[in-house]
This record gives C-alpha cells, sequence and structure tokens, in this order.
C-alpha cells in the first residue's frame, strides 16, 4: 500500500531538518557534498508539492487559494537563496551565515506546511485520495529537477521554464498522466 502523501512529506521534512544539521556541524571538506544532497532533495520535494500538492490545496476555496500562495512565496525566496548558495563556495565561512538565515527560513517552512496546509488537505481529502496523491509525488520526484530555478515562481512555471526544461517537461507529462489514471 502507498503511504498518504502528508505522511510522505512530513518523512521528506525529518530528512531535510536532518541534512540542515549535518551541513550546519560539517567541516569545510565534507560541506559541498552535504550541501548537494540538501539542495537536491529540496529541489525534488518542492517539485513535488508544487506540481501536486499545490493544485489540490488551491482546489479548497478561497482559504486554500491563500495558503497555497502563501507558501509558494515562501517557496520562491527559498529557491533565489538556494540558487545563491548553489553558486557559492560551501567551505567558506560566509556560506555558513548566509546558510544558517536559508535553514531557518527552510524548517519555519516546513513547519508552516505541517501547520495550516496539510491539516487543510487532510480535512478535504479521503485516504484513497492522499494514497493517491502520494503515488504522483514519487513519479514526479523521479524525474524532477535537482537544482532550484528561481524563474519558475508558479506551479505552471515549474514545468516549463529554466536549463531543465527537458526535465521539466517529462514531469509535467508524468503529472499529466497520473491524474488521468
Amino acid at each position: 500500500m502507498t503511504q498518504d502523501a502528508i505522511d510522505f512529506l512530513v518523512n521528506q521534512h525529518h530528512q531535510v531538518e536532518a541534512l540542515i544539521e549535518k551541513v550546519k556541524a560539517a567541516g569545510p571538506d565534507s560541506r559541498t557534498e552535504l550541501f548537494d544532497q540538501l539542495r537536491e532533495m529540496l529541489a525534488v520535494h518542492e517539485t513535488a508539492e508544487e506540481l501536486i500538492l499545490r493544485p489540490v490545496t488551491r482546489g479548497i476555496g478561497e482559504d486554500g487559494s491563500r495558503i497555497a500562495d502563501a507558501r509558494m512565496a515562501e517557496e520562491n525566496e527559498a529557491k533565489k537563496v538556494l540558487a545563491e548558495l548553489d553558486k557559492a563556495d560551501a567551505s567558506s565561512e560566509g556560506f555558513l551565515a548566509q546558510f544558517a538565515a536559508f535553514a531557518t527560513d527552510v524548517l519555519k517552512h516546513a513547519s508552516n506546511e505541517e501547520e495550516v496546509e496539510f491539516p487543510l488537505v487532510r480535512e478535504q481529502t479521503d485516504a484513497e485520495q492522499r494514497q493517491m496523491l502520494a503515488s504522483r509525488m514519487e513519479k514526479v520526484e523521479k524525474m524532477a529537477p535537482t537544482h532550484p530555478h528561481p524563474s519558475a515562481k508558479t506551479t505552471a512555471a515549474n514545468a516549463v521554464l529554466g536549463p531543465f526544461a527537458a526535465v521539466l517537461d517529462r514531469v509535467r507529462d508524468a503529472v499529466s498522466a497520473a491524474i488521468k489514471d
């Protein structure tokens, strides 16, 4: 049985939190590799949320649209900073200072999802729908970009913009096919 989409995302939030702590604690030699793991996980995770979860949230009326817009704004800001960090020298002290602020924002974003968005989605969907959403997220994550694309500020833009357009096109095709299933 496929797991519940909300449980799937919360589990990933825990993995992100653990990777953040590892990056903070790492020495200069291992920090780049750990940051790359975190960057990839965040890019993949946010793509699944933006392409699969956000449309569901938006479909829950005015409150859902407001919540989805707030989460997208947080994610768009995080993409910008993540792209800057991706270009920075992870072994530098400047990186650590910027990373610490970024980590705080990422954890606040996850908390906002867990406290506001996820309960709304859980309340408005049944177990079978959430299992189907988790299955779609797993498919999308297998084809998602592994770097942030700050120019992709909307769900639609995430599917068509950036240097990973070919990868994003496959994600969009997978989402469309999954929705038809």
